[in-house]
């Protein structure tokens, strides 16, 4: 299964945003990509954290729903809608979800970050909790690509990756990363945690992030890339918006497995 890892580098227009996500999402079904993962925040990263309030959609309607559903048929491609704001019962506070929809349209899963970022090293400080209630389901979607075969997918989100404990409960055969890294975290720890959960659960990694300098004033790290069951990185972009290009082949999965079992051989 050929799949896309879309890097972009999100400003503060929600028209914009999207434009540019049809633009890269277009390229990579051209391609060939039968599975497309757009990056955390793909549709707005505002000037404040509570500019997202106000985007923030109800399951089912709302302006970005619509425009993944719509480009997932269109384009007869698997979206996955890195994340977008979603509103609860709370109006001070959205949940960060990551949304999925088939070729034909259809929203098969929605999974809510669980782990909510904060950092603060003095010169930058971050806060998730301030805007973002945390989401509690671990979620897998089941895939089926062109050729029949079945893949289970695992969902997390960004600060999700530094939290091995999540993908052994995914169990899945693709994990998904869509991010926004920090520069600073991103350039110490982003590569290598990625290869590690590759490594450690045996499955191909697709990591979308955003990569560059944004309109806020943020730098995100970017280095997209998507990694293979052997913690080797098939393909990678490393800053500003591009389509990273992979092709997933079941077998590799099924011969590293079977090599080192190491799966079969946990104790806790």
């Amino acid at each position: 299964m050929r799949v896309a890892a879309i890097q972009m580098v999100s400003g503060i227009s929600l028209d914009a945003n999207l434009s540019e996500a049809l633009r890269l999402l277009r390229l990579a079904a051209g391609a060939g990509a039968e599975l497309a993962v757009l990056p955390e925040y793909f549709c707005f990263m505002g000037a404040r954290d509570e500019d997202k309030l106000v985007l923030a959609e109800t399951p089912g309607l709302g302006k970005v729903q619509d425009f993944l559903s719509d480009v997932a048929r269109d384009l007869k491609l698997w979206v996955v809608g890195g994340t977008l704001p979603m509103a609860t019962d709370d109006p001070s506070h959205a949940a960060n979800a990551s949304m999925v929809y088939n070729p034909r349209g259809e929203s098969v899963s929605r999974y809510d970050k669980i782990h909510l970022f904060r950092y603060d090293n003095g010169r930058e400080h971050y806060d998730e909790a301030a805007v973002l209630v945390a989401g509690e389901t671990p979620t897998v979607f089941e895939c089926r690509d062109r050729g029949g075969e079945e893949w289970r997918v695992g969902q997390s989100v960004c600060y999700d990756l530094r939290f091995g404990e999540l993908y052994r409960m995914l169990a899945a055969d693709i994990l998904l990363v869509p991010a926004a890294f920090t520069h600073t975290t991103g350039q110490a720890h982003w590569e290598v945690l990625l290869r590690a959960r590759a490594i450690e659960n045996q499955a191909f990694v697709i990591a979308s992030a955003q990569g560059g300098k944004h309109e806020n004033g943020r730098r995100t790290w970017g280095h997209s890339m998507v990694i293979d069951p052997w913690g080797e990185v098939m393909a990678l972009q490393a800053t500003g918006p591009g389509v990273v290009l992979a092709d997933l082949d079941m077998e590799r999965l099924r011969s590293v497995r079977e090599q080192l079992p190491s799966l079969q051989h946990r104790r806790l």
